[in-house]
């Protein structure tokens, strides 16, 4: 027989740390909903920013869409301006990716150009 005792197993951390709430926003807007939801659990300073930033990128995505959409319907120059609209899109893309790295290395660093204006306008998700 062995005297050896069985150490009882710790419990799993409930929740998620900021660093991967904060990652977690940036997965489409799935991510974002379980990013806020995880939010809940564990207030971190980190994952509401980067939450913030995350929904004003997925505004600026959705009004990206809607545009094009539009101007779908306008003959001629709608349709050379859907094609200009690529522009917006990479440039939307090069932001998403360089809040993405922030969040992954635990930065609070604002996106250019938009990130301080999304703190402001979203300073209500707390």
């Amino acid at each position: 027989m062995s005297t050896e005792t069985n150490p009882t197993p710790t419990p799993a951390a409930s929740g998620m740390d900021g660093k991967t709430i904060a990652t977690v926003s940036y997965l489409t807007l799935i991510g974002w909903i379980i990013a806020y939801v995880m939010y809940g659990n564990n207030k971190s300073q980190l994952a509401i920013y980067h939450i913030r930033q995350s929904l004003f990128l997925i505004f600026m995505w959705i009004a990206i869409w809607i545009l094009r959409m539009v101007l779908l319907f306008i003959p001629f120059i709608g349709w050379a301006l859907w094609w200009a609209t690529w522009l917006l899109i990479v440039g939307l893309v090069v932001l998403w990716v360089m809040g993405l790295v922030a969040a992954i290395n635990g930065e609070e660093k604002p996106v250019p150009l938009v990130g301080k204006t999304a703190q402001k306008m979203l300073a209500g998700i707390k």
